[in-house]
Order: structure tokens, then sequence, then C-alpha cells
């Protein structure tokens, strides 16, 4: 097992649950969907579906478990989401608490997991179309940034969109707008090409989440909304708890990338 692009999920989740893996899983199963996630009290969980109804760009579902249950058994009927994931974090009242590895201390039979596509998937199709994908280039977590793109209100679940970012050329540009076109599950088309300040980022360097990527002579930042989005609420709505993944530290599922594909 030397080479993460090369590994099953299988053989990927029970690296993560032995505590062998605690990097972002971009590059990792390839070939296979990755997952934000999202855990909450049983009592918020309708109001949360009902946002990423309302937001599906943003929270696009890919699986949701039973109230109590770590299985996600649609999409890894083996896996646990309690263990699976290389990091997650606690949040209280809307504030960070914690970061760690492993979430079974503080799961409990009133909570729901939620499993939301990640644009991940479709960076493979990226590459695939020779498109450059500057994070995975320079081995670093991909950028996001909170935007003044406002989500449509669910409940008390409102709040504002984030979204990851990708420089390319402008050739580059157009051509994944087509590629990501045909993941609307996961994101699919960018929500937003050029100027960062038009959607509220001030500074590009300075991303929200994740890390700084270079930006060369001749490129432009390429937005997508992202699954990080669920954390940007959990700081304005501030419930009690809420469970995510670490950004860029994904739950990697049993489905295909193609499988989420519309031809």
């Amino acid at each position: 097992m030397t080479n993460p692009s090369l590994w099953s999920p299988a053989e990927a989740r029970k690296l993560i649950r032995s505590q062998g893996w605690d990097k972002p899983t971009s590059g990792m199963a390839n070939g296979y969907i990755q997952a934000n996630l999202a855990i909450l009290p049983k009592e918020m969980a309708f109001e949360f579906l009902l946002f990423c109804q309302r937001n599906p760009k943003s929270c696009p579902i890919i699986d949701v478990t039973e109230p109590g249950s770590p299985v996600p058994q649609l999409s890894a009927p083996d896996a646990d989401i309690r263990t699976d994931i290389p990091k997650y974090r606690i949040y209280r009242n809307g504030e960070l608490a914690k970061e760690l590895t492993d979430i079974s201390s503080y799961w409990n039979e009133d909570m729901v997991g939620f499993l939301l596509g990640c644009s991940f998937t479709f960076e493979e199709a990226l590459i695939k179309n020779n498109i450059p994908v500057r994070h995975i280039q320079e081995n670093r977590n991909v950028p996001m940034y909170k935007t003044n793109i406002g989500c449509v209100k669910a409940g008390r679940f409102e709040g504002p969109m984030v979204v990851s970012m990708r420089p390319m050329k402008e050739k580059d540009a157009i051509r994944a707008v087509q590629v990501t076109s045909r993941f609307p599950s996961v994101h699919g088309a960018p929500v937003h090409i050029g100027n960062p300040e038009a959607i509220g980022i001030k500074t590009i360097n300075q991303p929200d989440f994740g890390d700084s990527v270079t930006i060369k002579d001749g490129e432009v930042p390429v937005f997508w909304a992202c699954g990080v989005t669920p954390q940007a609420i959990a700081m304005h709505v501030k419930p009690e708890i809420m469970i995510t993944h670490a950004p860029g530290h994904m739950f990697i599922t049993d489905l295909k990338n193609e499988d989420l594909a519309v031809l």
C-alpha cells in the first residue's frame, strides 16, 4: 500500500481507523467519492436536511445515517463515521472547541450523521482533462473562503456560502466549467470565476480554511461551492454541539465518482 491513489476505500479507511493517516485525503483512493461530514442532534436533523435540500450546490447529500447509528448504509455499510475520518472538529455553541482523530467518546444515540458531496470527486476528472490542480501539485490542502453569498435559510440554519478555489489559465477555466458541470451531486460548476472581492474575499492569499496556493501570472481563481459551508453555518447558528470533518480530511465512500456523473 505504497501509493494512496491506488488504495481501495476499505484499505484507506482501515489505515485511518488505526490512526495511521492524519493528513488530508485529496488524492487517496482515486475513483471513489469522498464526502464532507456534519453530525447534529436528532432534534435539529430535519431542519439541517431541509437546509441541504435548499442549498444543493454547497451541501449535496450523499448519505444520512439513522439516528444513533454511525454506519452510512448507502455509501459504505462496513464503515464507521466516528473513526474513519483522519481528523474531526467539535463545535460548541458555534466555537471550535477541539480537533481530534476519533469521536467515539462524543457519540450518543441522539446523533445523526450527514455525508455531503466533496469537490475532491471532480478533481480527478479535471486532471484527466489535463487541467492542473494546484493544491495537489503543491501537496497542500485546498484553499477555502467564506463569501458574501448567502445560503437559503431553513429553520434556524442560515449563513454564508464557503467556496474552494483552484487557479488555472482562462482556457482551462472554460473547460473546467464543462467538466465539473457533469457532477451536480458534488458541487457541479463553479459559482464564480475571477475577481475574489466580488464575492467578499478580500485577501486571496489568506484562506479561511485550508492552505494558500500559488497563483501564477495569467491565471484566474475559479471558485466552487464547498462542503465546509456547514462549519460556517455552525459558527453563525451556534448549535450546542456540531461535529464535522476537519477541512480537507474527508470520508472515503465505496461509491465510484462516475456513479454521480451526468452524461
